[in-house]
């Protein structure tokens, strides 16, 4: 029977928990009665007696009939709880206090729980039968929720949080009660909150972050109401006031960008706008000048939204990072900010947690979504000894992982900093336009000027030909030429990052669309990069499952490359013998023939024809034969012998991934001129992997000096060169080609430092998707150009000729640069069109 014994002050906290604690009665005996717990709370003004209600029938938790009598363990977490100082008033404290501790007891695996505040201890009792780190990291979660909780009500009420104190509870039980002690670290569990990452956009309220909106929308609603007073025969100054609230809501912006630019000693569109509005109210023409600010106010809202995309999507990137992460250290486990965290440490992860940092699988099995970092939309296996990212998603076992690298150096941040580069990277066409913005300008406005001196000069109306003038300087304003190209530059690249390429600049992204020869480094680009066994050839009258049971154990002591590839289709058929791997013995590694074990009383040699030869052994003729058809199809054979005979042939490949063949088909439906593979292995391996994906071109027996000397001819022939490999051993070559693609780059550091295109997943099939998105950009920038010079070159024309009344010049304007950004924003939602049919022409270099 359990009895509660609230007799210290505070005691009604403890008591309020006990109420779920487990008993191995399952009678009504073994819940406390209502009014078994009663308390005041000490010294806290103005508070009546609070009293907690008694467990009811509905609140029995009942135990499993496995668990016998009932065994408890008290376990003390010595907790520093440091949090966020708030406001709470008695009431919320305490109750909150205990609905945190009660969903703690509420586990299955806890019997009851405690908390002092004043000593920093939060007790736990639960069944020795439980799993006492499932236990403890339940304790610290609650125990982050209580650091926040006790700072909270300090502030508020010190009194009721100190009258908070662990009750030494009087139990009895029918079973003995067994009493360990976990000796926990000085430093102890920290529950201690960093402050989130807040960028200057999230410290601004919603009505900051959407100003020019609201703005523009203000200005719109303003020109409406004064022209319906105009309309309604309403006193003309309320149509006046109505029409200035439009012009300050709808200028306020432009002219402030007009007056920082006068200072720096440019002139810039927003300078010739508020002009042009100026122009219109000294014309009396109230309402053109408000449409034209109300035009360019929201051409100015379209051209925010597209810039800030990429901004968003940044900061997307940096909110997949948790802030804190479980590190285990000399046996405890701390709850500690992510920047703490050092190479070698062992941290943690949760089902549905995102992983911290870089770092290896150390024990556990789950599936990882690495979406977010290399655009591949299934979840990842992940088994010990796999890499995995910081900012992905844990989704169904817990892992124990081993950081690699500290939280600046991981693969997130690297990707974040090349975005934020990418951004701040001006493409050719873009940095042709703000250095053409300025000089044109002050060329409008010096064209505007002398097309309102000269006629008056020459006796014609002043009012009539300022009007004109006033016409041709909205006219000719080059806002759709200088928003034309960021607009699609920006849309492309955030496109690009949302699938997992990354470009290092707008400069790659131009300049991908217009390549004609692609290299290929073949291993890990072309091929998966693992070896992997292909065929399995026995001699006659012997089992294949025989003979991977001998041979697979010695190959796993061995650790070779090859001999794993071996032990991986063993263990994929059920036939590797995992006993008989410490029966391996005598084992002898030889270098460039192979490896020579004793298992269960048998030899076992595993290696090439000169190993066999060594030992006295013959090849049997027909799998001399298989031996040398594996060969001319790029294979490496491998005998296997067993007590001095020859029992099977294996052969090994690298395989060539599933989707090259359609790859480079679809590469050349793109145009692409030349395709060439280069690889160091023999040349034998080269050609059987060239013609099983469709390749005419290849060089085989290559060091990396070599694959740059290729790349180098390529480019003497007049062609624009791609490399594409894996980052490691082809940084000369990717640096040498006119855009170097690192494939797969996940993690690797010499990719994502050297390479122009980062493909982050090893979906090949991105290739021809980059360079797609690279021609439509391309072409919207172009459509985005035409648009605007032939616009402007209309406008002018007719006000020159014939004139054109200012109304239709304000549209005109606007119009086109409107057109220009939502032109541009359709990039965000581009998608690449089947090639494999229909071939496109390979557009023409700028």
């Amino acid at each position: 029977m359990l009895r509660l014994q609230p007799d210290e002050p505070g005691a009604c906290l403890a008591g309020s928990v006990d109420f779920l604690a487990r008993s191995t009665r399952k009678d009504a005996d073994a819940m406390p009665k209502e009014g078994d717990c009663r308390c005041r709370l000490p010294s806290c003004p103005g508070r009546p007696d609070t009293r907690w209600p008694a467990a009811t029938s509905d609140q029995r938790l009942q135990e499993p009939a496995w668990y016998g009598t009932l065994w408890l363990v008290q376990i003390g977490l010595i907790l520093n709880f440091e949090g966020k100082v708030g406001e709470m008033n008695p009431t919320q404290s305490l109750k909150s206090c205990v609905r945190m501790l009660r969903e703690l007891a509420d586990d299955d695996a806890i019997a009851r729980a405690a908390y002092d505040p004043d000593r920093g201890e939060l007790v736990v009792h639960y069944r020795s039968s439980s799993d006492p780190a499932t236990v403890e990291k339940r304790a610290q979660q609650v125990a982050e929720l209580l650091a926040e909780h006790r700072a909270a009500t300090a502030s508020a009420c010190p009194d009721c949080a100190n009258g908070l104190v662990t009750v030494q509870n009087g139990m009895e039980t029918d079973a003995p009660m067994t009493t360990l002690t976990v000796p926990v670290p000085s430093a102890g569990v920290s529950a201690r909150r960093q402050p989130r990452r807040v960028d200057r956009e999230e410290r601004m309220l919603w009505w900051q972050q959407h100003g020019l909106l609201l703005s523009t929308a203000a200005t719109g609603i303003l020109l409406v109401s004064a022209w319906s007073a105009d309309r309604a025969g309403l006193p003309s100054w309320l149509s006046l006031v109505l029409y200035l609230l439009a012009y300050a809501a709808g200028g306020s912006y432009a002219t402030y960008r007009a007056l920082r630019a006068l200072a720096q000693a440019t002139i810039d569109i927003d300078l010739l706008m508020i002009l042009a509005a100026a122009g219109a109210a000294i014309l009396d023409a109230w309402p053109e000048g408000g449409i034209l600010l109300f035009l360019f106010s929201l051409g100015n809202a379209l051209e925010h939204y597209a810039l800030g995309r990429t901004h968003r999507a940044v900061r997307a990137l940096m909110e997949l990072r948790p802030e804190t992460a479980l590190v285990v250290r000399d046996g405890a486990e701390y709850l500690v900010p992510v920047e703490d965290l050092v190479p070698g440490d062992e941290v943690i992860v949760r089902p549905a947690e995102r992983i911290p940092v870089d770092g290896i699988v150390l024990s556990g099995d789950s599936s990882v979504d690495q979406s977010a970092i290399t655009g591949e939309s299934l979840p990842v296996h992940k088994r010990p000894g796999d890499p995995v990212f910081s900012g992905t998603l844990n989704m169904t076992g817990l892992l124990r992982v081993r950081v690699e690298r500290a939280v600046h150096e991981s693969t997130l941040a690297r990707i974040i900093e090349i975005v934020e580069q990418a951004r701040e990277q001006k493409s050719r066409a873009q940095r042709f336009a703000e250095a053409f913005q300025g000089k044109y300008a002050l060329g409008v406005i010096v064209v505007s000027a002398l097309a309102f001196a000269v006629p008056v000069a020459l006796g014609a109306p002043a009012e009539t030909t300022f009007y004109r003038a006033m016409t041709l300087l909205v006219a000719a304003s080059p806002c759709a030429l200088v928003i034309s190209t960021p607009a699609s530059i920006l849309s492309a690249l955030a496109n690009a990052a949302r699938n997992g390429v990354l470009f290092k600049g707008s400069l790659q992204l131009e300049t991908i669309g217009t390549i004609d020869a692609v290299v290929f480094d073949k291993t890990g680009t072309l091929t998966v990069g693992k070896p992997r066994l292909t065929e399995l050839i026995p001699a006659e009258g012997i089992d294949a499952q025989e003979v991977l049971r001998f041979v697979a154990p010695v190959e796993y002591r061995s650790e070779h490359p090859l001999g794993l590839a071996i032990v991986a289709h063993a263990d994929a058929l059920g036939a590797f013998d995992h006993a008989l791997v410490d029966r391996v013995e005598s084992l002898t590694a030889l270098v460039g023939r192979g490896v020579r074990a004793e298992v269960a009383g048998r030899t076992v040699l595993v290696g090439n024809e000169l190993l066999l030869r060594e030992h006295g052994i013959a090849v049997p003729p027909d799998l001399h034969e298989v031996a040398s058809e594996l060969r001319e199809r790029g294979r490496t054979a491998v005998y296997a012998a067993l007590d001095g005979r020859v029992v099977a042939v294996f052969g090994i490949a690298d395989v060539v991934r599933p989707v090259a063949r359609q790859v480079i088909t679809q590469l050349r439906a793109l145009g692409i001129r030349r395709l060439v593979m280069l690889t160091g292995d023999n040349e034998r391996a080269a050609r059987a992997i060239a013609r099983e994906i469709g390749l005419e071109e290849w060089r085989a027996g290559l060091l990396p000096e070599d694959k740059v000397a290729v790349v180098r001819e390529l480019q003497a022939a007049g062609l624009r060169v791609a490399m594409v490999g894996d980052g490691v051993n082809d940084a000369p070559a990717l640096a040498a080609a006119d855009v170097g693609i690192a494939m797969g780059a996940a993690g690797t550091d010499v990719a994502l430092e050297t390479a122009d295109v980062v493909l982050m997943s090893d979906d090949l099939t991105k290739l021809p998707y980059a360079i797609q998105l690279s021609r439509a950009a391309r072409r919207v920038i172009v459509q985005n150009l035409a648009i605007a010079l032939g616009v402007i070159v209309v406008l002018v024309t007719s006000i020159l000729v014939h004139g054109v009344p200012l109304p239709l010049a304000v549209v005109g304007h606007e119009g086109s640069t409107i057109v220009v950004v939502l032109n541009g924003l359709r990039l965000l939602a581009f998608r690449p069109r089947s090639t494999e049919l229909s071939p496109a022409a390979v557009p023409a270099r700028p």
